[in-house]
């Protein structure tokens, strides 16, 4: 681990861009005890796969917490020192308490401020992955322009409370914040 390594780090990238790989790859570096907090539910085959696959990319030294709507707990709970937590991902994380939980904006956003102030107080170090939705064309119907404005909301608070930020294009990652971060 780099003594210059950042507390928390955003990673931010459109869908295969690598951000997972390289968010993975940037906590392995780091070292300690590893703990990929997963968002995602398997309420599909195609999610069933993706899932597995994430966690043969992963292998043993992982340990694996899923979480699909208590966030903010769950980090609180499984918090140590020498821990990374890899959360993966916040756009699915948001999806669940748009979609699942049934919050409202006010709600999503609260949810959103507790996660970025929960960050600084933290032993643990942390990674935490979302898509970058919003270089592509305006939402044909209102959900899809809904969660597209809470994901870009969540980003942006994220990124004010983290000490660095990438953005991952083509596996290829830009410091938005925090300078580069090389991988150990």
């Amino acid at each position: 681990m780099s003594p210059a390594a950042p507390h928390s780090v955003l990673v931010l990238g459109g869908a295969k861009s690598g951000k997972s790989s390289y968010a993975q790859a940037l906590a392995e570096g780091w070292g300690g005890r590893l703990v990929y907090v997963a968002t995602a539910q398997a309420r599909d085959e195609e999610m069933s796969r993706r899932i597995d696959r994430h966690q043969a990319d992963r292998g043993e030294a992982w340990s694996t917490l899923e979480e699909p709507l208590e966030l903010e707990t769950a980090l609180k709970r499984a918090d140590a020192p020498g821990t990374v937590f890899l959360v993966d991902c916040l756009t699915l994380w948001l999806s669940n308490l748009v979609l699942g939980d049934e919050l409202d904006d006010g709600q999503v956003s609260e949810r959103g401020e507790a996660l970025a102030a929960l960050l600084p107080s933290l032993q643990a170090r942390v990674i935490l992955v979302a898509n970058e939705v919003g270089l592509g064309i305006v939402p044909e119907n209102a959900l899809a322009r809904r969660w597209r404005d809470l994901a870009g909301s969540l980003s942006q608070r994220l990124a004010r409370s983290c000490d660095a930020v990438l953005l991952i294009t083509a596996g290829l990652p830009l410091a938005l914040k925090g300078g580069p971060l090389p991988l150990d």
